[in-house]
């Protein structure tokens, strides 16, 4: 099996279509960064009490200075998907005949439902063929945004002024 130097998640998420994996987060962090420190907003911390600036900053600078290398180089969560891939040697849970049923996957299976997708595709066209087309839809700009928003933003309002 080649899967050449695709970033996927061994628990058969894509990492290239997540915001931490693909360094949207860290160039949107450092983007912010800048526009607060060439905007000075460092005068907050003296007026607005309940907000604190210097942790602020401090996130920011953490969050423009990393990114995800994705659990195959050691990044992401931790999580038993890693152990439990290596002792049975499968590069994917999505490669491994439990994962619809599997303690160590039930997390991805209700956070992110479309794995199980990923799964049947897999079992239908292969590994390769599916971090393929994976890679594919990264490049057309499916990332995992639109599903996050979703299961984290239930209502969305603007309010007109």
């Amino acid at each position: 099996m080649n899967t050449r130097n695709y970033q996927y998640g061994i628990c058969g998420v894509y990492c290239g279509q997540c915001p931490n994996g693909n360094g949207r987060v860290k160039m949107m962090a450092g983007e912010l960064k800048r526009l607060v420190d060439t905007v000075r907003y460092n005068w907050v911390k003296d007026v607005v009490k309940s907000f604190d600036f210097d942790e602020f900053r401090k996130g920011l600078e953490w969050l423009s200075d990393s990114q995800c290398p994705s659990c195959r180089n050691g990044g992401g969560a931790p999580c038993e998907n890693r152990k439990c891939a290596s002792r049975k040697s499968l590069q994917s849970c999505l490669l491994c005949d439990d994962y619809l049923t599997c303690k160590n996957t039930e997390y991805q299976r209700d956070v992110y439902p479309f794995v199980v997708d990923n799964y049947n595709r897999v079992k239908q066209v292969g590994f390769e063929k599916h971090l393929e087309e994976e890679e594919e839809r990264t490049k057309a700009g499916i990332d995992l945004m639109g599903h996050l928003e979703r299961r984290c933003c239930k209502v969305v309002k603007l309010e007109d002024k």
